[in-house]
């Protein structure tokens, strides 16, 4: 029945049902957003939103020829281009549609597996997409908390141990305390056909990867991803969050900071700061945790794996270089050096995992061979610019002592050097251990050093060495 009503009367209604529809929109209706990746160690910006939202997630797998380590290149199977893959960070409660692309260049399948996902095989099946194709779906970020995601396509160990790995932060609705900066770091290890530092494009060993014997174990998907120039940053005062995840795909983290103490650890990624004052946090293949802690005085602190060869020789070695000013009452710094015992004459033998090819035959070729030994072998006890350590690992950069004599530095070089030496006017009485280099290896690193640094620029060859 049609029922006539007054012009004014009728305007009001219009006005409160518009007013009624504006209201019930905003509600019942969920904004949609794109989330926001970032490459590590860079982690997506805090989510300031108070209530669900859609999200929608758009990654790409590609398959890359890249840097593992200086001279080694290898072909990584990534998410974004990247490893480990970009971070996701969504909100508890947020509807998820996740897009997956497969490059048409792409040799293999890929699909992910997210472990933040509550359903099948965490995506896996509906997502796996071949190359050139796209995929869709959808899930609710119902647990918080910080999740791998990786490739499940078989054979799914393959597809890890080439890089497709990555982290996912679900934030709680009741958010974590903030802090001052946050960064993104992933342990895994790779297995190369060539031993740690052969040169070259160098593909997968299968066989490394099912003995469980890694030739690199790194952060960030090769080494020295998180040195120097690349090292993550904080200044005096700053709380900083670390999110650490384990690619693996075989390996248990212990997970350390040289000089410093994790006030919080949110162990296995959960959202509880369940420990206090941790010096080292393991960490599962296929897992994470989230590490807190206050940078109290400057210095560079040193992110390692504490199973500690895999940091000394196989690359699982970051910085975290802080700014600002000294605070003698929490380090002093060096106070006093004594003497507290002799050294001892025995000689240690060390064998290097740097066996670079026969194949300099150029000066330049020659040089670049040696500047690749000295970086793996030498930078650690003599330093980057050759400067040495006063008074415990002497100069080369405008040494008197190695300039004077090219024959005696080929035979520290093959047998070690102990006893007292005088350099650039400071005596030194340490023990320079016996490195199985090969010939061409000691010719190379020595003209390389000869190049460097204010030396007198001469070549070495490896019939001067025999």
């Amino acid at each position: 029945m049609y029922m006539k009503l007054p012009k004014s009367k009728t305007l009001k209604i219009y006005l409160l049902l518009m007013v009624i529809t504006s209201l019930f929109t905003v509600c019942s209706g969920q904004k949609t957003e794109e989330a926001k990746l970032t490459y590590a160690p860079e982690v997506p910006p805090h989510i300031d939103r108070t209530s669900e939202a859609k999200v929608i997630v758009n990654i790409e797998t590609v398959e890359v020829v890249g840097r593992l380590a200086d001279g080694v290149e290898y072909t990584f199977w990534t998410f974004g281009g990247s490893v480990p893959g970009p971070m996701i960070r969504v909100r508890e409660g947020d509807d998820v549609e996740f897009h997956l692309k497969n490059h048409p260049s792409s040799k293999m399948p890929h699909n992910i597996d997210l472990h933040a996902v509550t359903g099948q095989g965490g995506g896996a099946a509906a997502s796996l997409t071949i190359p050139g194709h796209a995929s869709k779906f959808s899930f609710k970020a119902l647990n918080p908390g910080l999740y791998i995601y990786h490739c499940a396509t078989s054979p799914v160990g393959m597809h890890i141990a080439n890089g497709m790995y990555g982290l996912i932060f679900v934030q709680p609705k009741d958010d974590l305390p903030k802090v001052d900066k946050e960064y993104y770091v992933v342990q895994s290890e790779f297995y190369t056909k060539g031993k740690n530092g052969e040169p070259g494009l160098q593909p997968f060993s299968m066989e490394k990867a099912i003995t469980e014997i890694p030739d690199y174990v790194v952060f960030n998907g090769s080494v020295g991803s998180l040195v120097e120039d690349r090292a993550i940053t904080a200044k005096v005062g700053e709380t900083v969050r670390l999110f650490v995840g384990n690619g693996g795909p075989n390996l248990v983290s212990s997970f350390h900071v040289i000089g410093e103490i994790f006030d919080n650890v949110y162990t296995e990624g959960g959202v509880l700061p369940n420990q206090k004052n941790v010096q080292t946090t393991l960490i599962p293949a296929g897992g994470s945790a989230i590490v807190d802690f206050k940078v109290e005085v400057p210095g560079t602190l040193i992110l390692v794996d504490h199973s500690i060869f895999r940091t000394f020789n196989k690359g699982s070695l970051g910085m975290l270089k802080v700014e600002g000013e000294p605070n003698a009452t929490i380090y002093s710094g060096k106070q006093d050096d004594t003497v507290y015992l002799p050294e001892g004459p025995a000689i240690q033998r060390m064998v290097t995992e740097v066996k670079p090819k026969a194949s300099a035959k150029t000066p330049k070729e020659i040089l670049a061979n040696g500047e690749r030994v000295y970086k793996s072998v030498c930078a650690a006890c003599h330093m980057k610019e050759g400067q040495g350590v006063v008074g415990v690992f002497p100069p080369l950069a405008k040494s008197d002592y190695l300039n004077a004599d090219k024959g005696r530095a080929i035979q520290i070089l093959k047998k070690g050097l102990s006893g007292p030496i005088t350099v650039n006017g400071q005596k030194y009485n340490n023990v320079m251990p016996h490195l199985e280099l090969s010939n061409e290896e000691i010719a190379s690193v020595l003209s390389y050093v000869y190049n460097q640094w204010g030396n007198k620029g001469i070549m070495v060859s490896e019939a001067e060495v025999r």
